[in-house]
């Protein structure tokens, strides 16, 4: 069994755990873009959210849905979808011995891929700007778990 200082003396270790905190910073960045979205918008989802705004009736009606709050948080929904994965494969890929400057590879396109998916999500830019960094970072955890399979291949 590997000991912990091995993993922290390992590039690729090393390497993983800087994109995968990446990756994890930005998709928590998408919690106060959501609340700041619900603010500005006045749209929430639970009445007591809705308590400095008036009371009663008056309160009811910021209790909806808004389209760029729903935007946001379908770009958050997306991100643990496609970050939740990276990172359990990625953590294998990272244990599985590849090279350096692959692995590095992997990581870097998939980190420029989420963020470049979040601002086509956010502005919004055009499509396929937005289909395009989604079938990168997929493509890109898709090939990290064919390695891992490669290298292990106990199926």
């Amino acid at each position: 069994m590997a000991k912990l200082t091995q993993l922290i003396d390992n590039e690729v270790f090393r390497v993983y755990a800087t994109y995968a905190t990446i990756v994890l910073l930005k998709m928590m960045l998408m919690s106060p873009i959501t609340a700041y979205f619900r603010i500005t918008r006045k749209a929430f989802v639970n009445p007591e959210d809705t308590a400095s705004f008036g009371k009663g009736e008056s309160a009811k009606k910021f209790l909806r849905t808004d389209p760029d709050v729903e935007r946001v948080r379908r770009g958050h929904l997306n991100d643990l979808e496609n970050i939740v994965p990276f990172l359990g494969i990625g953590l294998l890929y990272a244990l599985s011995g590849p090279d350096l400057y692959t692995a590095l590879l992997h990581f870097r396109i998939f980190a420029g891929a989420r963020i470049a998916h979040t601002f086509a999500y956010l502005i919004p830019l055009p499509q396929p700007s937005r289909g395009l960094s989604w079938v990168v970072g997929y493509a890109v955890t898709i090939s990290m778990a064919y390695k891992v399979l490669k290298t292990a291949l106990y199926l």
